[in-house]
């Protein structure tokens, strides 16, 4: 039996032998090597544009403020938190700032925790297109992470204009021109966890309602909504927070849109390093169950 048994490669030169035209053909459930994988992502480049552009200008649609939401809602957030921890608690932390503290905080942690929360779901819901279609699944959550960060480019406005707005009132410096280099690094990272969450997901669908709670612990554990470094005494927590790429990410965008300052080298290092390394990891760990994606679970 074992003798009968061809590869898809054999298959293809038994179809060329007999005149058949059999080059495009491609076998299914088989994973490409890493550079065919790299190069069919490649090819459906603009597939992958569009289909981030169209779901931003959609996502909205059946609502009556339609793409309005893009700018209401994290305006909303924002003056949610304004509210409750300026006005009505009249919290400081011992900050000139605490307003545009927790603003930063909140509005670029959403990004993150979209792709911590989601990223588990998006092999899962897009089950009838990977049966539907042959293409290399990474675009899924490749996909996912650009809708995001163009979903972001309103919420990264939102939140320049309300620390302006709001009292102490954050005045444009040149240190502000860094915020897109910050970006940069947040839409990898987050793709990092995307790719993870979504192998992950897909073979253990609980995770999403897990990572919710992971989530949430993050946030606490990052300095959103508090100075969390002003805080720890115990050295093994404040070990967790120093190697915490999110907790760097909000210090980034607070000494450059707060303080007017470049920050120190140490927090690029750790945010690069944990932005680069995630997402080759996130990738190749990916690329590793292509073959399994369009399997019943």
């Amino acid at each position: 039996m074992a003798a009968d048994v061809k590869t898809p490669q054999q298959i293809v030169d038994a179809l060329d032998a007999r005149g058949y035209q059999a080059d495009g053909l491609t076998p299914v459930g088989v994973r490409p090597r890493l550079g065919e994988y790299l190069a069919q992502l490649w090819d459906r480049r603009h597939f992958i544009w569009m289909d981030a552009r169209h779901r931003v200008a959609t996502q909205n649609s059946r609502n009556r403020l339609g793409s309005a939401w893009l700018i209401l809602k994290p305006m909303l957030d924002a003056a949610m938190y304004f509210v409750i921890f300026a006005l009505v608690l009249k919290v400081t932390r011992g900050m000139e700032n605490f307003a545009g503290f927790i603003i930063i905080g909140v509005l670029m942690f959403r990004s993150t925790m979209q792709a911590i929360s989601h990223g588990p779901g998006q092999l899962n819901s897009g089950k009838a297109m990977i049966r539907a279609f042959s293409f290399p699944r990474a675009a899924l959550p490749i996909s996912s992470e650009i809708r995001e960060s163009l979903q972001m480019v309103y919420t990264v406005t939102i939140m320049v204009v309300m620390i302006m707005v709001v009292p102490n009132h954050e005045q444009p410096e040149l240190t502000w021109l860094l915020v897109p280099v910050i970006f940069i690094f947040q839409f990898f990272l987050n793709l990092g966890i995307s790719l993870v969450m979504a192998r992950i997901g897909f073979f253990f669908p609980d995770m999403t309602q897990f990572m919710s709670f992971v989530g949430r612990f993050l946030m606490y554990g990052s300095g959103v909504i508090f100075p969390i470094d002003r805080f720890l005494t115990n050295p093994i927590a404040s070990a967790l927070i120093a190697v915490n790429p999110i907790y760097h990410m909000l210090v980034l965008y607070r000494a450059v849109l707060m303080d007017g300052t470049v920050p120190a080298a140490e927090h690029w290092m750790i945010l690069g390093a944990w932005s680069v390394g995630l997402t080759v990891f996130g990738f190749i760990f990916f690329w590793r169950g292509e073959a399994t994606y369009g399997n019943e679970q």
